[in-house]
């Protein structure tokens, strides 16, 4: 009794109120059974000698009835391998009709393979966007002519004067390098440098996809002097030993210049006019068509009708050179030397139908 008075005194009033059976239980020498089979470890174990009965219930083993499962003999009974053999007889025979929408617009077709100028089709040219102009408020009234009418605030440009102007821009082109005519092909907006340098090489000309460098045309001399110069006969080939009478000529200068964006290269045209060089270029309706000689009214804001005016031109240019060797080949010069060529033509008898060519930096 002594130890329950001082065991009192010391825990209080926590002992003074927790439950009677506690403390009762804590002093009997008697085992709860009822108590410890409620415990969660029996808790546990019972749990888990319950799942193990349900799994060995429910895991049961398929007879084989002659050779077969009874899933594989239900299938046959239910005739689902013919009702699946019946489906696909179905869709093989009804997969042929209705209409099929191909893939026509491969974005790498337009510069690997770009179309000629006997391709031009209104449904072309409508595929690729370029009769979309810009809002009624940003026009130039001079583009009047050219603008078909106005859909939700944006004028629409008439591909019928767009066709028009193309294929009158393709007959220059096939002219100019028909005659050895250098041409230059200037494209300064993202995504149009691979464009512009397909169109220079199939017409044989040269390309600028960068920043124009002012005066380059009006003062050659010191921003192209080093560019080399060299003479080539009548079929491209060069021709060696005229490097002292090709250092005092001044530099060449493109014989037609074609822009894919004039409004960022208006300085170029500029010079361009300065030095009586014919240009072409697509004309939005926010631009200026004065600025080049042959417009061709489209929309320049579009990648796809800039890959496509691009690969046409560049297409006519190849179409030149083309008809230009073959008439070499008759003996039919379709161009006149230059005044090198007729210099030093007593010189060599061949370099009368020399013409001269620079290949300065792509």
């Amino acid at each position: 009794m002594m130890i329950i008075r001082k065991a009192l005194i010391r825990l209080g009033r926590r002992i003074a109120i927790a439950p009677a059976r506690s403390w009762t239980r804590a002093l009997a020498t008697e085992v709860d059974i009822a108590s410890i089979e409620s415990s969660p470890s029996n808790s546990l174990r019972d749990t888990k000698s319950i799942e193990s009965q349900v799994q060995n219930e429910t895991v049961k083993v398929v007879p084989q009835i002659g050779g077969r499962t009874q899933s594989t003999q239900n299938l046959l009974e239910d005739n689902t391998a013919a009702k699946y053999a019946q489906l696909q007889q179905h869709k093989k025979l009804t997969n042929p009709l209705g209409s099929r929408i191909a893939p026509h617009y491969q974005p790498h077709f337009l510069v690997n393979d770009p179309p000629r100028p006997s391709d031009i089709t209104l449904e072309l040219l409508l595929a690729s966007q370029a009769h979309l102009g810009h809002k009624t408020s940003h026009w130039n009234p001079i583009n009047s002519r050219y603008i078909f009418g106005i859909r939700q605030g944006i004028h629409i440009i008439s591909l019928d004067v767009t066709a028009s102007h193309l294929r009158r821009a393709c007959r220059v082109v096939a002219g100019v390098a028909e005659r050895g005519g250098l041409i230059l092909f200037v494209g300064t907006r993202p995504g149009q440098d691979r464009c512009v340098v397909k169109a220079a090489q199939m017409a044989g000309g040269c390309h600028l996809f960068e920043r124009w460098t002012p005066g380059s045309i009006t003062n050659g001399h010191q921003i192209l002097g080093n560019c080399r110069t060299k003479v080539v006969d009548e079929y491209d080939r060069e021709i060696s030993g005229y490097d002292e009478e090709l250092r005092d000529r001044p530099v060449l200068k493109p014989d037609l210049v074609v822009c894919m964006n004039p409004l960022e290269n208006w300085v170029m045209l500029h010079e361009c006019g300065l030095n009586a060089i014919p240009t072409i270029g697509i004309i939005d309706t926010d631009a200026n068509p004065t600025w080049v000689t042959y417009p061709i009214p489209a929309n320049d804001d579009s990648l796809r009708c800039v890959q496509v005016i691009a690969g046409v031109l560049g297409r006519a240019g190849e179409e030149g050179q083309k008809s230009r060797r073959e008439k070499a080949m008759h003996g039919n010069v379709t161009y006149t030397p230059s005044a090198l060529a007729t210099g030093v033509s007593t010189k060599r008898g061949r370099m009368g139908r020399s013409r001269e060519d620079t290949r300065g930096p792509q």
